[in-house]
């Protein structure tokens, strides 16, 4: 598995990003999305083993297209700077709770559990799960195995500025109910995505994140 190539590929399409380089260097892509298409099948397949949501799903269920196809983003480049999968039960555009990994040069590399930015319905459930049941939420989200492969803990980068509707602001959990996404993640610099072990640390990441990921998924699932 050939991940310094996908890097090297990656690096250069970041520097040249548009259609004339990209046609012409059409088989350094092929190349380098068959090494990426096997570093996912590889981790689906260890997935599938303590996620059982993700059974019967295939690398092609998962993986993200390379072109871009956000009508906000804000570059003009057409094709984005990394490639990702999103395993999560029904694929990569499903609205549950998952998992994800995005190999992007110069230390962007990132692993991540969760759900990012839910549809209006599961947000308005998940904060209700965490006022009916905080002690759960504020054990999964400081358990020791997920804080030891996310030291960081949940981002709180996605944010309401007050307290969402139907909720006290001087709820003791207000910063929690706030969050408009429940995520945790963790970048590699280019030197760890390249050792032998690297499938290893994002399954292992991935592992130690699942209770998390089943909490989400059960708290958005209509009762």
């Amino acid at each position: 598995m050939n991940r310094e190539f996908l890097l090297s590929f990656l690096r250069d399409l970041a520097a040249n990003n548009h259609k004339v380089w990209m046609d012409a260097h059409r088989g350094d892509y092929h190349k380098a999305r068959a090494i990426f298409t096997e570093l996912t099948a590889d981790l689906l397949q260890r997935s599938q083993r303590f996620e059982p949501g993700l059974t019967g799903l295939t690398p092609g269920d998962v993986m993200f297209r390379i072109n871009k196809n956000d009508r906000f983003q804000q570059s003009d480049e057409p094709y984005k700077r990394h490639m990702g999968s999103g395993l999560k039960p029904g694929g990569r555009h499903s609205p549950w709770a998952g998992y994800f990994v995005a190999v992007e040069p110069g230390g962007e590399t990132y692993v991540g559990a969760g759900r990012w930015m839910p549809e209006p319905a599961q947000l308005a459930r998940i904060r209700q799960e965490i006022h009916y049941s905080p002690a759960a939420f504020h054990a999964l989200r400081q358990s020791p195995a997920l804080l030891r492969e996310f030291p960081a803990g949940l981002d709180m980068s996605q944010s309401l500025r007050t307290a969402p509707k139907g909720y006290d602001r001087t709820d003791p959990d207000i910063e929690w109910l706030r969050l408009k996404s429940f995520f945790v993640w963790r970048s590699f610099a280019d030197e760890e995505v390249l050792r032998p072990d690297f499938p290893d640390r994002v399954v292992q990441a991935w592992q130690a994140a699942q209770p998390w990921v089943q909490f989400l998924n059960e708290a958005m699932t209509e009762g």
